[in-house]
């Protein structure tokens, strides 16, 4: 394989085969794929971030809460699959939503996610350095926000250095990583569990019931408070299809990691929030759950009633602390590795520069977009602590509302994409009719974020009157669609749709009066090499003719 150094290869589709951008095919297995959806959500750590707020919301139905929001994130898990399978390209939505709804859209989507990636990374950055210093019992620095930024970017560092290093490594540390974090999850719950049956647990302490898996009798500003929450947890499982380029079995292991993902992550998130509320319960004094002291890191409040005074119970309140270091730190090194092969495959169609297109000529990784993503972190990460952590803790929220976006679309572009060659049942549900569902929960989604964080009395900012969570996430879309106004001025050729198909050796379904598309829509339908999409009475069409 001869990598391109500086221009991207032409782009074309042809089912089920990927454009080749120079990356590493084969270097990873399904396994590694599970490995890399899994700990991109950072189970350890967002759990202990937000399970306190979720009980605070909705008490003893938190599970219930984990167990909702896994529904449109396992819909959205089954279009990323069969988009995949149709073309397994590293832009994912990108790619996808700009063959479906045209070259804006896509756009869009892709902007969407190098924003949520860039503004997460910050909230990553602090807490991996906050925990480290914790871990060398140097706690005085952990509550300085000048040493823990310092160490926050030493974090980004090093993971964009191991990103740029190859993919093959990157795999390899995110197995010891996300090894000891389930361990430690693991030993917790059943600490926990063993202590509430043992009847040791401390007062408060509540027997589990299925009645905490069922949602019922919730407030609706609680179950929407508490589910917009619980959405975010399972976000970055679809890094698993990011890397789809560089797996093994392309068209299939990324989408069956990203559903397998969702499903162990719904297992760990009940197992672990029944096994915390029981042992805890959800009382406001101690560490209760309910207690708000104790609501942004609930593993740090009950480690050491969990785990006892005894030597094997410091030991593994240690390793609870690693677990949340290695869980964030983990997340940051897989959050820059879709935002690196997202703005690669933006740049092989020509809606970046060239330049991000690089691919190093020995690791085959993307050099200029994973430096990029690193160093705009690191700069976005320093330039809102120097401003204000308010804002800082705003614009991490703030990243639901672009999740919900770029979710949504996928969802949307598999439904519109596959509308036209529906062959059986199974099309019916799995390419349309559960895609199109999961894009509308994203899109509910999405709404209840904009009404919730609008208000002034949410989050820690508020800008001109109108709460500054919605500000920053609305004005993130908004810089999005300036800079695509300002590119598309600059490199119009992908905005004209036609970069997608120079030089591709696809027949295309011939248009006429029947054909519905969008206005921004240069889509065409692929004709499989065997013609078995072709609908009866139609021709298709050679556009390099």
């Amino acid at each position: 394989m001869t990598p391109p150094s500086t221009a991207p290869r032409p782009a074309a589709r042809v089912e089920g085969v990927a454009v080749d951008k120079g990356l590493r095919t084969g270097a990873l297995g399904l396994v590694s794929s599970i490995v890399l959806g899994v700990s991109s959500t950072a189970p350890a750590y967002a759990l202990a971030a937000t399970l306190g707020f979720v009980v605070i919301a909705v008490g003893v139905q938190a599970p219930a809460i984990m167990l909702l929001a896994f529904v449109p994130m396992w819909l959205i898990a089954v279009a990323y699959s069969e988009l995949n399978k149709r073309e397994p390209d590293c832009g994912t939505t990108f790619t996808w939503a700009a063959r479906a709804f045209g070259p804006r859209t896509g756009w869009m989507g892709g902007w969407g996610i190098i924003a949520a990636d860039v503004i997460v990374m910050a909230n990553l950055a602090q807490v991996a350095g906050s925990y480290g210093y914790r871990l060398l019992g140097l706690d005085s620095l952990a509550e300085s926000t000048l040493w823990t930024t310092v160490a926050g970017v030493g974090w980004i560092a090093l993971m964009t250095w191991i990103c740029y290093r190859g993919i093959e490594p990157t795999a390899r540390v995110q197995i010891v990583l996300l090894a000891v974090e389930v361990v430690v999850l693991v030993a917790f719950a059943s600490y926990a569990l063993v202590k509430v049956y043992g009847g040791t647990a401390p007062e408060g302490s509540l027997t589990p019931s299925l009645s905490w898996l069922w949602p019922s009798g919730l407030s609706w500003t609680a179950l929407t408070e508490a589910t917009l929450l619980a959405i975010f947890i399972y976000w970055g499982w679809d890094s698993a299809v990011a890397v789809n380029e560089e797996t093994a079995n392309p068209t299939r292991s990324p989408g069956r990691a990203a559903i397998v993902s969702t499903v162990l992550l719904v297992g760990i998130y009940t197992v672990v929030s029944v096994a915390t509320v029981a042992f805890a319960g959800v009382g406001t004094e101690g560490i209760g759950l309910g207690n708000e002291a104790n609501a942004e890191d609930v593993f740090n409040a009950l480690g050491a009633a969990v785990f006892g005074d005894d030597l094997f119970g410091h030991v593994f309140e240690a390793l609870l602390i690693i677990s949340v270091l290695t869980s964030s730190a983990a997340c940051t090194q897989t959050t820059i590795l879709p935002t690196a092969r997202g703005s690669l495959s933006m740049a092989a169609y020509g809606a970046l520069p060239r330049s991000f297109a690089r691919i190093h000529p020995r690791h085959l990784t993307p050099t200029v977009s994973t430096i990029w993503m690193g160093a705009v972190s690191i700069a976005f990460y320093v330039g809102l602590t120097l401003v204000s952590e308010n804002v800082l803790i705003d614009s991490i929220t703030a990243t639901g509302m672009l999740i919900a976006f770029y979710y949504g679309l996928t969802g949307f572009a598999c439904a519109w994409e596959f509308r036209r060659s529906l062959r059986g049942p199974r099309d019916v549900l799995m390419r349309f009719l559960l895609p199109l569902l999961g894009g509308l929960l994203m899109l509910v989604v999405f709404v209840l974020a904009c009404v919730e964080y609008a208000d002034p009395g949410y989050g820690e900012t508020v800008i001109n009157g109108v709460g500054g969570v919605f500000v920053i996430g609305i004005g993130a879309l908004l810089l999005g669609l300036v800079l695509m106004v300002v590119y598309s001025r600059v490199a119009p050729a992908f905005f004209r749709g036609e970069t997608m198909l120079r030089g591709t050796g696809d027949l295309l379904l011939t248009a006429d009066a029947r054909t519905v598309a969008l206005p921004d829509s240069h889509e065409a339908t692929v004709i499989a090499p065997d013609r078995s999409n072709l609908p009866p009475g139609r021709e298709p069409w050679d556009p390099r003719a």
